[in-house]
């Protein structure tokens, strides 16, 4: 790509239901940003993106509308989509760049074609030259420094905001892979719920993921008794505010069945694998991606399920954009990881 590279700042995009990553070439991880819009609904104007749209959520007057524009991992609303990434794109760049950049763009491996080319679409409408797609387990797995390359066979689990990847990688390519639409946003709900159901409290989506960052477990911890926090919502019965106290131990509880899911996941996937590579992720390991990644005791369910050792990435909410980035910059030796291609027009 040489210096025609230089001149476009090609970029790569981990464009997640819950957070946009960005990495430019040759400087890195640029953006970190929530995937949130906030809109005048009478204009059709976008008032903030990103963190400070985040920051409204629940809190806006009626004319004001905060849009997640991206669920389960492929866009719900492509107009809003459009905007923010050609805000996000236009920001990296302080508002200009000399030639279109070449993007692209990780996406969850389950998505069906038609939500393939509508990423496309968005990303081209934005200002891209052309756009190429990667498997966002593929991305993880490069970026978390597994040898992909190699006639072994890795496993990654990557757990975002909407969607979870399961997948088993080996000689470039996925050997087989499962994509389920429950992952974070499904956990933070699973808590809203139950508190709803057990404590007759109403809390909002903030809330709730603040309660799962501070409390949430997913396998039995030490200093678990300890660990309980005050939530303040509106009590359905009376309908004034109200605080209860919460424990970790019902926060694990209320959070069970999604994740059952993504562990049932993993183990369909187990069964599927063929014995050579299944003895190779025996002997290395199943590898965790994605903010899910983070949430306490993950790694020990999994692991006492399959029987299986489990790691954390190093840095798991940005192994996707950092294996894009590699891509990026190892562009000849590693384009087969990607697939279809999109060019603007004027460029067909």
């Amino acid at each position: 790509m040489g210096l025609f590279s230089r001149f476009s700042r090609d970029m790569g995009i981990d464009l997640g239901t819950a957070n946009t990553l960005i990495y430019v070439a040759g400087r890195g991880t640029v953006l970190f940003e929530p995937s949130v819009v906030a809109l005048d609904e009478r204009t059709g104007k976008a008032l903030a993106f990103g963190e400070a749209a985040r920051q409204m959520l629940g809190r806006t007057p009626g004319s004001v509308v905060t849009i997640r524009p991206l669920r389960d991992g492929v866009i719900a609303n492509f107009d809003v989509t459009e905007m923010m990434l050609k805000h996000f794109i236009q920001r990296v760049h302080n508002g200009q760049y000399l030639v279109s950049p070449l993007i692209v763009i990780g996406i969850p491996s389950g998505v069906t074609s038609i939500e393939r080319r509508a990423v496309m679409e968005a990303a081209i409408r934005a200002g891209a030259r052309e756009v190429r797609l990667v498997d966002e387990p593929v991305a993880a797995a490069i970026g978390a420094g597994l040898p992909v390359s190699e006639p072994t066979g890795t496993m990654i689990v990557d757990i975002g905001g909407g969607t979870s990847e399961v997948a088993v990688l080996a000689l470039k390519g996925t050997v087989l892979s499962e994509s389920v639409r429950v992952a974070g946003d499904e956990l933070t709900e699973s808590i809203g719920t139950y508190l709803k159901k057990v404590h007759n409290l109403v809390i909002g989506e903030r809330t709730a993921e603040g309660i799962k960052m501070q409390l949430g477990t997913a396998y039995p911890q030490r200093d678990e008794a300890a660990g309980k926090m005050e939530v303040r919502g509106l009590h359905l019965l009376s309908g004034l505010p109200r605080t209860v106290v919460v424990r970790a131990a019902e926060i694990r509880e209320s959070m069970h069945e999604p994740l059952c899911a993504i562990v049932e996941a993993v183990k369909r996937t187990l069964e599927r694998t063929p014995p050579e590579l299944a003895a190779d992720i025996a002997d290395r390991g199943i590898v965790l991606a994605g903010g899910g990644a983070l949430l306490r005791g993950l790694d020990d369910l999994i692991s006492d399920e399959t029987g299986v050792a489990v790691h954390v990435a190093e840095n798991p909410l940005g192994c996707v954009a950092l294996g894009i980035g590699r891509v990026l910059e190892d562009f000849q030796r590693l384009e087969r990881v990607l697939g279809g291609s999109i060019k603007r027009l004027s460029d067909r």
